[in-house]
């Protein structure tokens, strides 16, 4: 056993410093001449604005662009509706977005209007991981169109309501004081 265990790990070695060696020599892992810490690789400033679509818990970073629920049923349908049904109850596996009390015992249910306490971060989430087969395919005006719709179908906001980088933040979730700040202890 000791034979195969260390046969293993020398070939595990071995394999890490050949990728090593050949990712060096070819602009890949960072060398620490360079500057680097010999691991990774350099980001481009393209490929780093891919990932930077984080919209805070207040709204910063929400970008321009508009919707409604009436407007974002289509989007909803046409990207959503496979996986989290019709009525947002959850098909295939997929979470369910709609329903739920705000409970005072047990494990909660983790929909839009029971669970999450921001409307941003419904935004934030949708833009960058949804539609779960194709993320970040959806344009910023048909993230707000679905954000809305999504608010609207848990009763949050009316159907017509213009949801924007200026009346997100505003919006009232029913568990927005459902979760305890711990930032300031740490």
């Amino acid at each position: 056993m000791r034979l195969y265990k260390g046969f293993f790990l020398a070939s595990a070695a071995a394999l890490s410093f050949s990728v090593l060696a050949q990712s060096s020599g070819s602009g890949g892992l960072q060398s620490p001449s360079s500057g680097g810490a010999g691991l990774g690789r350099a980001v481009s400033e393209a490929a780093l604005a891919e990932f930077d679509l984080i919209v805070g818990g207040s709204g910063e970073n929400l970008p321009a662009g508009s919707g409604t629920a009436a407007e974002g049923q289509a989007v909803y349908e046409a990207n959503c509706m496979v996986c989290h049904g019709p009525e947002g109850e959850g098909v295939t596996g997929a979470t369910r977005l709609v329903g739920g009390d705000m409970q005072s015992e047990g494990p909660p249910l983790k929909t839009v209007g029971s669970y999450w306490p921001h409307a941003v971060t419904i935004f934030d989430y949708v833009r960058r991981a949804m539609p779960a087969d194709n993320p970040k395919s959806l344009s910023d005006e048909a993230v707000y169109q679905v954000t809305a719709y999504l608010l609207h179908m848990n009763g949050i906001v009316e159907r017509e309501d213009v949801i924007d980088a200026d009346s997100l933040p505003e919006v009232v979730m029913p568990n927005a004081d459902g979760f305890e700040d711990h930032s300031a202890t740490r």
